[in-house]
């Protein structure tokens, strides 16, 4: 089954245009757990912006308590690293951001990089923590992976966001799934992420093979403008599990609603 993690950088960001602690990250965490969240996922970038060390810390120990897995996504900085090390999450997602960029918008060049990645994948393992790379959708990279270490890639979905309901739709799920579909015969698992939501999550996860988690933040909290946090995160969770219902059945994906 697909998980769902639930990531709350922009929940965090909205906190931080106060100084009332609201809305508590902690108070969060348990909505999305009760709501069937499989897990949380932050993004702490150096301007502290969105989630800072102290959010890392505190949820870590709450996503512990409640039984779910907790997954830090960052550039591997000196400072994320450290944080990553001392707090010990479930799975960390290594992504090639600069400190000024808004938000994450490519993949690794895993060949550019794989020295490096090397150099900072080997301890993460070594310390139980599972391994991510943020990836483009390109088949050919993936050959590439094993030799970093890593156990997952993310892959960037974005450009299949772009493309929804375009010309372009079916050419870029295709990229996708085969990116996937190698990716798994190589036997690294499959994450995504970035621009999913309500609309194009179930066609990519009918289309696309293997993916293990899906995390989604920014729709989630716009979906809960609308519809509640809580009931935001049970659409999110039903798409997941009925659309691998529907794979694992082998019947046709049809007429599901997420609104």
């Amino acid at each position: 089954m697909t998980a769902f993690s639930a990531n709350l950088n922009k929940v965090a960001l909205l906190r931080n245009t106060r100084d009332n602690g609201l809305p508590d990250l902690a108070r969060m965490t348990r909505l999305c757990v009760s709501a069937g969240a499989d897990g949380i996922t932050v993004h702490p970038r150096p301007d502290e912006r969105h989630t800072r060390p102290s959010d890392v810390r505190e949820l870590w120990s709450l996503t512990r308590t409640l039984g779910v897995e907790f997954n830090i996504e960052g550039y591997p900085t000196a400072d994320f690293l450290r944080l990553v090390h001392e707090v010990h999450p479930t799975q960390c997602t290594l992504v090639p951001d600069a400190p000024d960029q808004k938000t994450s918008d490519h993949g690794w060049d895993v060949v550019a990089h794989q020295a490096l990645l090397q150099r900072i994948i080997l301890p993460l393992r070594a310390a139980g923590i599972r391994v991510a790379l943020f990836l483009d959708p390109d088949p050919e990279s993936i050959s590439q992976i094993p030799a970093t270490g890593a156990d997952r890639i993310e892959l960037y979905t974005e450009p299949y966001a772009r493309a929804f309901s375009t010309v372009d739709q079916e050419a870029s799920l295709s990229a996708y799934a085969a990116t996937a579909e190698k990716a798994h015969r190589m036997g690294l698992g499959v994450n995504a992420g970035h621009d999913l939501n309500l609309d194009n999550l179930a066609e990519f996860l009918k289309r696309v093979p293997h993916v293990a988690e899906v995390s989604i933040g920014h729709a989630l909290v716009a979906d809960a403008l609308e519809f509640g946090l809580t009931k935001a995160v049970e659409k999110y969770v039903t798409i997941c599990r009925w659309t691998n219902f529907r794979r694992l059945a082998r019947a046709p994906l049809t007429s599901y609603s997420p609104h």
